[in-house]
């Protein structure tokens, strides 16, 4: 607590949890009340798809309701230029020091930047304490002093430097919490989203997941690729809005004993350790949101939706998962109905747009972020980068995903393409991959392949040659 016993500001940005929260916890140690804070900002609202935007009102909801059931006035929500905003609830208050957990995105970095500035002219702090990763952009160096460039070497030191466990818990009903005069009355959530969103939602479903035998975190290694099992945790859209961090996982996995630490366990770390490889990407070259960041790919020819009608009916058919290859189809419109898309099939659907169509990876990336719950700027752009194979890390242009051996492979009895594409329910194992070949050609109400994939595999190839160093 300061000398003065001033209060602080609680700013939440994305970490919508009270448990395992460094940024709330440095906030309950300095002030005598805590206001939470959450700032409506018009440049993120104008950025966020239907899927973002959908969950994140879910999410301030829960929030808000958690805090009031800890006997506080819940959480205090504005819209404007957090620049703006937060400096005039700080003086509202007088409260000395603005808590947040650190921000390495592009705009999250010049957003904090400003209001760090607009503080300090009136004699506030803005404190970074924490931050959305286990290991923090900009953290780990090789050994030329440099940033990593490879996935591999990263993921050694990161294994290397290891994880601090979880934060301190901080008891809500402790807290003496505040709240700003002049705040916003919090939206209720989508019927839909209110039972699934915020942190108590997503600490019961990853301790079921911990739970389970069978397709749990023993066979994650094994089940984590066939989209029809769905065997993976669910937890990316937690993470991606702080219900839960990535410690709190690792934590709770070795917590399992022998049992946390096969091949299984180690396979979901080494996710949480991609998703900290592309922030820390992003904190090093912040214009690889747009930008390729192998300059060849500059002048990669690709056919432009904007200039050519063939183009934009592949683009749709693309979007719509209308493109006639099953496996595309599922996954586009699992991403459409669900907000969520399976690893595998974002890797196939992302191959067949860029490679198959020849459509910019922007495109994707841009329709991706429109609709995905879990949408995120450097996981997001970024693996686009590596489908598109102009990314920093070694997946080359001519690792071309063929989607009927993919979906052969990863779907063999065509259990998830069923489960989302509805023409396709009736059609037998022996044809549900290539429905086209079936006596008849596809089944009433389902295309035909809107390109033929051996083609356009030369195609890509041969367009690859045109930039090959």
């Amino acid at each position: 607590m300061t000398p003065l016993g001033r209060p602080v500001i609680w700013w939440v940005r994305r970490d919508f949890r009270l448990a395992d929260n460094p940024a709330l916890g440095a906030a309950v140690d300095e002030g005598s009340s805590v206001l939470p804070l959450f700032v409506s900002d018009p440049a993120l609202r104008r950025s966020a798809g239907h899927g973002r935007a959908a969950w994140l009102t879910a999410a301030v909801a829960e929030l808000d309701h958690r805090l009031r059931e800890a006997g506080g006035p819940g959480l205090t929500v504005l819209e404007g230029r957090p620049e703006d905003v937060v400096p005039r609830v700080a003086a509202t208050v007088d409260a000395s020091t603005v808590h947040v957990s650190a921000d390495f995105g592009p705009y999250g970095r010049r957003r904090d930047a400003r209001v760090l500035q607009a503080l300090a002219r009136d004699g506030r702090a803005l404190r970074a304490t924490g931050s959305p990763y286990a290991v923090a952009p900009g953290t780990l160096r090789n050994g030329s002093g440099t940033p990593f460039q490879v996935f591999s070497p990263f993921h050694r030191a990161w294994l290397d430097r290891g994880v601090h466990g979880p934060a301190p818990a901080v008891a809500p009903q402790d807290v003496r919490w505040t709240a700003a005069p002049d705040r916003l009355v919090v939206e209720p959530a989508d019927p839909d989203l209110a039972p699934i969103a915020g942190e108590e939602a997503a600490q019961r479903s990853w301790r079921d997941w911990l739970r389970r035998t069978g397709d749990g975190p023993a066979d994650y290694q094994r089940l984590h690729d066939a989209p029809a099992a769905d065997a993976t945790a669910h937890v990316s859209v937690a993470l991606r809005w702080g219900h839960l961090h990535p410690r709190t996982l690792m934590a709770d996995l070795a917590g399992l004993g022998a049992a946390g630490r096969g091949a299984g366990p180690a396979a979901f770390v080494r996710q949480l350790a991609w998703r900290d490889f592309y922030a820390d990407v992003l904190w090093h070259r912040p214009d690889a949101t747009s930008h390729p960041l192998q300059a060849r790919f500059a002048r990669f020819r690709r056919d432009d939706p904007r200039a050519s009608d063939t183009a934009a009916a592949r683009l749709v058919a693309w979007q719509e998962g209308r493109t006639g290859y099953p496996l595309v189809d599922a996954g586009m419109r699992q991403l459409r109905t669900e907000g969520w898309m399976h690893n595998r099939v974002r890797l196939v659907t992302g191959s067949f747009l860029v490679k198959d169509l020849h459509l910019p990876w922007e495109d994707g990336a841009a329709w991706f972020m429109a609709h995905l719950r879990d949408g995120d700027v450097a996981s997001n752009q970024l693996n686009w980068q590596w489908v598109a194979g102009c990314g920093n890390d070694p997946a080359p242009f001519y690792r071309i995903f063929n989607p009927t051996t993919q979906a052969q492979k990863f779907d063999p009895d065509g259990a998830y393409i069923r489960r989302y594409v509805r023409e396709l329910a009736d059609v037998g194992p022996e044809h549900v991959h290539e429905p086209w070949l079936a006596p008849g050609g596809p089944p009433p109400g389902y295309p035909a392949p809107v390109v033929d994939h051996k083609t356009e595999r030369l195609e890509a190839l041969a367009r690859y040659a045109e930039v090959r160093d």
